[in-house]
């Protein structure tokens, strides 16, 4: 077991057995007595652990404390190991979205909890964040205090009256809004509401808030299987419309990464004799589809539908000019 294995075993052998001779712990914990003083010496001072010797019972116990001075807690006995070096894999991404320092305060616990945890095995959580980087693109910065009054409202349950900017027709509104999930999508932030000017679910990017207040009023609550089929229908290639089917054919060497990429649950793709990848999916929107089409360039063709075939064209035609 590892170190923090032992740091849980020997908590419950302390609160089953009440007085746990030395000899006891050895052979459960099956390591030296050095190492034993060790890990008794850790749970002290990272955890305070109230582990004393008693001379009289000759064995170990836990010392009874007042409610004053350092509270005893072993780190949650969810955590792994394995699952706290993930956990710094998400402080890394946590703070590529922490713009300005704003989660940062309030994730310190959490940090200083991972650190505990990761310090207990064989590297130390400094030594494990030197070697993870996440490096993040195309996001869009956003007001610090408008994250932070949208997470209150979403978490407390009340509306938000927001003044919106909405990018596709360069116009402003002001909305009276029910928070009901945040989205974090291709690199931006997302709030799913409930708006009560349109009588319907709507979603809002959190950086095109211009103005936001929290109101003293209840939020309308939706079902998680609505709020489901909602995201399903209005993100990226799946948002609105009639559903079409697109296929696409990239070239045998751009499907040597293409046929690891996923750009729809609903996605089907096979090679063809020559080594290249036929990638077929659903869409019903079809602008990001496009955008995503013309990064592959001269490695990837449209076969079907024609609509999308031409917009490619289109694209790839006007590219050309402005560049000619």
């Amino acid at each position: 077991m590892n170190r923090l294995e032992r740091f849980y075993k020997i908590d419950q052998l302390l609160q089953e057995r009440t007085i746990v001779a030395r000899d006891a712990f050895l052979d459960e914990l099956e390591v030296s007595l050095a190492t034993f003083k060790r890990d008794l010496e850790y749970m002290r001072d990272r955890f305070n652990a109230p582990v004393v010797w008693d001379a009289d019972l000759r064995g170990y116990r836990y010392e009874k404390k007042g409610k004053t001075g350092p509270k005893f807690a072993l780190p949650g006995l969810w955590f792994s190991e394995d699952e706290a070096y993930a956990l710094v894999t998400m402080q890394h991404l946590l703070s590529s979205l922490d713009q300005g320092g704003l989660i940062g305060p309030h994730i310190a616990p959490l940090m200083a909890r991972l650190d505990a945890i990761l310090g207990a095995g064989e590297a130390s959580a400094r030594d494990v964040r030197k070697r993870i980087r996440l490096l993040s693109f195309g996001s869009r910065k956003l007001p610090l205090e408008h994250f932070s009054l949208v997470g209150s409202a979403l978490i407390k349950r009340r509306r938000l009256n927001i003044e919106y900017y909405a990018r596709s027709t360069n116009a402003h509104s002001a909305r009276e809004v029910s928070p009901q999930r945040l989205v974090h999508y291709r690199e931006n932030w997302y709030l799913d509401t409930w708006c009560h000017l349109r009588n319907d679910l709507r979603s809002f990017s959190v950086d095109g808030i211009r103005r936001i207040e929290i109101v003293d009023a209840p939020a309308k609550e939706v079902s998680l299987k609505a709020l489901d089929d909602y995201l399903r229908e209005s993100y990226g290639i799946v948002r609105g419309g009639e559903a079409q089917r697109a296929r696409l054919r990239f070239s045998a060497e751009r499907a040597r990464w293409v046929a690891s990429e996923v750009w729809h649950p609903d996605q089907k793709g096979s090679f063809d004799d020559e080594g290249r990848y036929l990638l077929q999916l659903p869409f019903r929107d079809d602008r990001e589809l496009v955008l995503d089409i013309l990064r592959h360039g001269a490695e990837v063709e449209v076969l079907s539908p024609g609509t999308l075939r031409r917009k490619v064209h289109s694209a790839h035609t006007s590219a050309a000019r402005l560049n000619d």
